[in-house]
């Protein structure tokens, strides 16, 4: 059944994008919102459009204010947000292996004792959600997602780490998340994936996209090194459910 979508702020970002904003908040509801008007300007182009960037309570909209102005634009990105959303029939599901704890994950147990529980209550608890790619940003790859139970929710570390493992599984705040690529990162390693979210060479570059959901899956040590080989000669390793 069509809904109709929430109508959002539209602010100049410099003079050649306009950030369509949802909310101020981290809201699923918004992020659909952005999500949908997204696919919307993908499927009725907007001349001097060059790029959307959607992200967890905004798009961002790149133009060409030689070929569209703000005011112009801003009047076609409304009437699209006001057309009706049709519930999409394509939605992508992954289930994504992950190996837990240990050198793998090495705050497992001091998030289990923050929460006052054991290490495998938490993976339990993780790997029982049902979560959706809210927006890839931060490094090439790297995939917010919604849907953390509320028993998982904790502050981000005090003191970030210069540089996290590539495929970490870590959760921060109200999120979980996939991170591809080693980096810096302020949240909690739960474990690593062998699945690639991002490779450069491969078809696709980018594995997981907006609004796909991802679940997980456990698998112990030896599993995670014999798909990190296959991941690493350019295999999918995540498994396509829907």
């Amino acid at each position: 059944m069509a809904a109709t979508k929430t109508l959002p702020r539209l602010l100049a970002s410099g003079d050649s994008a306009i950030t369509v904003e949802y909310s101020r908040d981290i809201d699923d509801a918004a992020n659909q919102s952005v999500l949908a008007l997204d696919r919307a300007l993908a499927r009725a182009p907007v001349e001097g459009v060059t790029e959307a960037v959607p992200t967890y309570r905004s798009l961002l909209v790149h133009y060409d204010p030689v070929r569209i102005d703000f005011e112009a634009l801003g009047k076609r990105l409304l009437a699209l947000a006001q057309s009706p959303v049709e519930a999409g029939s394509d939605v992508r599901r992954w289930r994504i292996p992950v190996c837990y704890g240990g050198e793998h994950g090495i705050d497992l147990e001091d998030v289990a004792k923050a929460l006052n529980t054991t290490p495998d209550e938490i993976v339990a608890r993780h790997v029982a959600g049902n979560y959706r790619v809210a927006m890839i940003g931060f490094t090439p790859g790297w995939s917010y997602l919604s849907g953390l139970e509320k028993s998982l929710h904790m502050p981000r570390r005090q003191n970030p780490r210069l540089l996290t493992p590539a495929g970490t599984i870590s959760i921060g705040g109200v999120q979980t998340g996939v991170q591809c690529l080693a980096g810096p990162s302020g949240w909690h390693l739960l474990g690593r994936t062998p699945v690639r979210t991002y490779q450069l060479h491969r078809d696709p570059t980018f594995l997981l996209e907006p609004g796909d959901y991802v679940s997980f899956s456990r698998i112990d040590a030896k599993a995670f090194a014999e798909q990190e080989r296959a991941a690493e000669a350019g295999e999918i390793v995540a498994e396509r459910v829907a």
